[in-house]
């Protein structure tokens, strides 16, 4: 879901079949589509999504420390997970 980095987050593909858009709202009709090999580079504070559509595998580096900052606080993961306990 859209989100965004307080440092510049940089994706290669390795294998699969992986799409990037920006944006404050999710489309997936929107934004690019990568191959293996393909990479991209969202910078500090860029709004941003990415989705996967196979079995993919992606390399993310960056300058840490790396975090994730979702434009709606609902959208993270982690808040469904601590929900759980």
């Amino acid at each position: 879901m859209p989100h965004t980095h307080s440092t510049d987050e940089n994706v290669t593909v390795l294998s699969g079949t992986a799409h990037i858009a920006m944006g404050d709202k999710f489309d997936a009709r929107k934004g690019d589509t990568l191959s293996a090999g393909g990479f991209f580079t969202a910078k500090q504070g860029m709004q941003h999504y990415f989705w996967v559509t196979s079995p993919t595998i992606i390399q993310v580096h960056g300058i840490g420390p790396f975090d994730i900052t979702y434009l709606n606080p609902d959208d993270d993961p982690r808040q469904k997970a601590s929900a759980k306990k």
